[in-house]
């Protein structure tokens, strides 16, 4: 047996042929979403982040605002930039890009976001509103994992899920969500003393870590379904996930590789959430 794959790439581009549409009928009523993306200091993968961000969104017919700062930057002037930002109608999503240098606390810079404009879902109004079943944006990247159990029309109604890792970005979501949808979740992390004992129970695996082959073969149950959310590298330099890929892919009747999983849908829930803040503001309906 070998797992059939979820192409994050190819439901990446159904779904932002789908945003583009809804873009170009909001631009017919005078309204083009738009997000704002800033940036503060010069880390390379975050600059590669911001750049694929950006070209996503003019690609989807969105407008973009890419705010590039030195690393020098003061907490102040920050937070006075997003407090203009929030202020500006042609601006309905904003984006901090993370990590922020040391001197800024990155949780006041999320806090400080309009939560109708917290398109990557990380302000505590968007996770109380996770947490509670009320209308809010979710993040990202659990967003996109979302969607492509939903493209295999996979029921999880009773289903056993297990999400390993607990950050507030990915685990704690993940959890929520596959929740809301009736599945039975267990949230495994760094000090859960027997992974195997969980995985083996588990019909659907997300493993999100950043570590490594942390789920091999023999640590999951025949026809699970596995979603590797990690973005690590090889020791031949290659991009590679949590998951040993061409070990579980033969046990696993879904599975998503990495590089083309999960990652081209974060950035495609991203343009979702722009889109549905830009949409409340057109139509007044929840988002």
């Amino acid at each position: 047996m070998s797992a059939q794959l979820i192409d994050g790439n190819a439901l990446s581009q159904q779904l932002r042929r789908d945003v583009a549409a809804r873009a170009q009928a909001l631009k017919a009523r005078g309204i083009t979403p738009g997000l704002a993306v800033v940036l503060v200091g010069d880390n390379p993968a975050s600059q590669v982040y911001v750049r694929n961000k950006v070209k996503a969104c003019e690609d989807a017919g969105l407008h973009s605002v890419l705010e590039k700062y030195d690393a020098s930057l003061s907490e102040v002037d920050l937070l006075t930039r997003v407090e203009s930002l929030n202020q500006d109608p042609s601006i309905h999503g904003i984006l901090v890009q993370l990590p922020l240098p040391a001197h800024i606390d990155s949780q006041k810079i999320i806090e400080a976001i309009s939560p109708g404009k917290d398109v990557d879902g990380f302000h505590v109004a968007s996770a109380g509103a996770l947490m509670t079943g009320m209308p809010g944006f979710w993040p990202c990247t659990p967003y996109g994992c979302m969607k492509m159990l939903e493209s295999i029309d996979y029921n999880l109604r009773g289903k056993h899920a297990v999400v390993i890792g607990r950050s507030n970005i990915v685990g704690k979501p993940m959890a929520l969500m596959l929740l809301q949808q009736n599945a039975t979740v267990t949230i495994c992390h760094s000090a859960t003393p027997n992974l195997k004992t969980m995985t083996l129970q588990a019909d659907v695996i997300v493993a999100a870590v950043g570590k490594r082959n942390v789920l091999t073969a023999d640590m999951v149950k025949p026809g699970a379904v596995v979603l590797d959310v990690g973005m690590n590298r090889n020791d031949e330099g290659k991009l590679c996930g949590d998951v040993d890929f061409e070990g579980v892919k033969q046990v696993a009747s879904f599975i998503t590789p990495v590089p083309g999983g999960v990652g081209p849908m974060t950035i495609t829930m991203l343009l979702v959430n722009t889109l549905a803040a830009a949409e409340t503001i057109a139509h007044g309906s929840p988002v």
